[in-house]
């Protein structure tokens, strides 16, 4: 009897040692913590570590890079003389792999046609390139990670039910969904969507704000405002089944809401696309196939609008190295899946996936419709024929890209809110940490019925700023009561239109560095991030080349 209790006793020890055991090897501790898998949470990673830090990245993510290695090729890069630093670094890397022969295995460097966002893609005087294949950005990312000690965790997602562990207005750590808790002194949210900045409790805003928030123009509901081609204009199509006849109902992808007033705020968000890596090099070719689900009424109205006399399908196929396109939206019906995003910032992450699957299909389906539908002219149908999925890229996905571009989630509002008079140059950021340079570009938010009706848009914005304009420290850190050791390179405190200029990747790389500068001060300095003294940052960051204001 007394050896069965002691058996008993020692199973029960020995259960408690085990215990004890495995939730230590679930204990992840790191100076700094970063959250996300994009290229910003990368730069902000490879920073840390250069500056002496010890470094965790918490992906989500399997492939690194966010939308830099998800097709989005055809750099956004607006005066690309004013990105410094890292993301400057990494458009050098582009540049000296591409400089080897030996990578242009598809189509030779000679037939390569150097164009770029405004601008020829490979610059010799500064030795950057600015367009490039998915894996290379992905292979380029994935090495120079290697060259330091920074720990990443890949396929970890934040446990969004579990609350943090949090003493005052500072976060001591968070979980995963696979029971790792995540301790750190540093909390960085480098993600598209902002769930860490949410879960701690920061103040942010999804959807436009009324013009009248912030005083801007450009903002909010914009009905009649056509400044980039994916509108209907001149394009009188019906928006029912059967002429006029609302009792036939509506064609797919059109809302039945009334689109609103003129300056109003709502809660839509600018569309989502996947960004499609194309090719016709047979050799290197998956052919576009009919999709599962596929249902030729979804695209009725993009008939129409062909019958209609529209076709400008091939304008945004924007040619990358090795015969590939980096494919963008172009026109009044394109891959911007326009209204079926509202609920994605917020949703279950069950919820997002049946969002990116539905965007995935709807894209597929729209090749397929293109290259096998009557009502399209038979030379877009055969040019479109003559188009594949690039076999060499996003091998595990059958040539179909891991990331929707995630164009606005939700957006801090922190210390400072960027808004259009910044971006536009007419107030003076005191506290730069970087530059952002591109068109106050915002993609339809919105299809709606007019009053005739006939089908329309609304929400296409491209306005460009005078010049290249600062971004303030403060629009990366929440107000202090709020949080005292979070900072947010992405979604950043700014309004719906500004974010619509800063939300390219260059833009968040070079966010991602001075995160993480801005976090090792405050760690050295053993202060908030509010509170570290922004001249002795300013100084690192000029030193680390990075630019900062703009010089006429």
């Amino acid at each position: 009897m007394i050896r069965s209790k002691l058996i008993i006793i020692l199973i029960f020890l020995t259960s408690i040692a085990f215990s004890q055991n495995t939730l230590q090897k679930e204990n992840y501790k790191a100076d700094i913590i970063i959250y996300g898998g994009t290229s910003s949470a990368i730069i902000s990673g490879i920073k840390a570590a250069s500056l002496g830090r010890s470094v965790i990245i918490i992906s989500p993510d399997t492939h690194l890079g966010g939308m830099t290695t998800n097709g989005l090729g055809f750099t956004d890069s607006g005066h690309k003389e004013y990105i410094g630093g890292l993301a400057k670094e990494f458009y050098h890397r582009v540049y000296q792999y591409y400089s080897e022969e030996t990578t242009w295995n598809w189509v030779s460097r000679k037939k390569f046609k150097n164009k770029g966002q405004d601008a020829p893609s490979i610059d010799d005087k500064t030795q950057t390139m600015w367009t490039f294949e998915p894996h290379v950005a992905e292979q380029i990312f994935d090495d120079w990670l290697k060259e330091y000690p920074i720990q990443i965790l890949k396929n970890e997602w934040l446990d969004r039910e579990r609350p943090l562990d949090k003493e005052a207005q500072q976060i001591m750590a968070f979980y995963t969904l696979s029971g790792k808790r995540i301790e750190g002194k540093i909390f960085i949210d480098a993600s598209y969507e902002g769930d860490l900045m949410a879960l701690t409790g920061v103040s942010y805003h999804v959807g436009r704000e009324s013009n009248s928030v912030y005083n801007e123009t450009y903002n909010g509901i914009q009905k009649g405002v056509f400044q980039h081609d994916h509108n209907f204009k001149d394009l009188k199509i019906n928006a029912y089944w059967e002429h006029n006849s609302k009792k036939s109902g509506l064609l797919p992808k059109i809302s039945e809401d009334t689109p609103g007033k003129n300056g109003d705020g709502d809660h839509r968000v600018e569309a989502y696309c996947y960004r499609l890596c194309l090719t016709q090099v047979r050799d290197n070719f998956i052919p576009i196939t009919k999709p599962d689900g596929y249902n030729p009424k979804n695209y009725e109205l993009l008939g129409r609008i062909y019958e209609a006399g529209w076709d400008q399908t091939f304008v945004k196929f924007d040619a990358i190295p090795n015969g590939k396109t980096d494919v963008n939206n172009h026109g009044p019906f394109s891959h911007d899946n326009i209204g079926m995003n509202y609920e994605y910032p917020e949703a279950s992450y069950e919820k997002r996936k049946e969002i990116e699957k539905e965007h995935q299909a709807y894209q597929q389906g729209l090749l397929y419709f293109i290259k096998t539908d009557p009502r399209v002219p038979d030379s877009t149908r055969l040019a479109m024929s003559k188009w594949g999925y690039a076999k060499d890229e996003f091998k595990d996905n059958n040539g179909f890209p891991h990331q929707l571009y995630i164009r606005e989630a939700r957006r801090m509002i922190g210390s400072y809110v960027m808004t259009e008079h910044d971006v536009m140059g007419k107030k003076k950021i005191n506290d730069p940490i970087g530059m952002g340079s591109y068109s106050l570009d915002s993609h339809n938010a919105q299809r709606y019925v007019t009053f005739f009706h006939h089908v329309e848009n609304e929400g296409d914005i491209g306005v460009n700023p005078p010049h290249p304009y600062s971004i303030s420290m403060r629009s990366i850190i929440p107000k202090e009561n709020e949080c005292t050791n979070l900072i947010v390179p992405v979604c950043l405190s700014s309004s719906h239109i500004a974010y619509g200029s800063i939300r390219m990747e260059p833009v968040f790389m070079l966010l991602g560095e001075s995160a993480s500068q801005l976090a090792d001060l405050a760690l050295k300095n053993k202060t908030t991030v509010q509170k570290v003294n922004y001249n002795t940052l300013k100084g690192a960051l000029l030193e680390a080349n990075q630019i900062l204001t703009y010089q006429k």
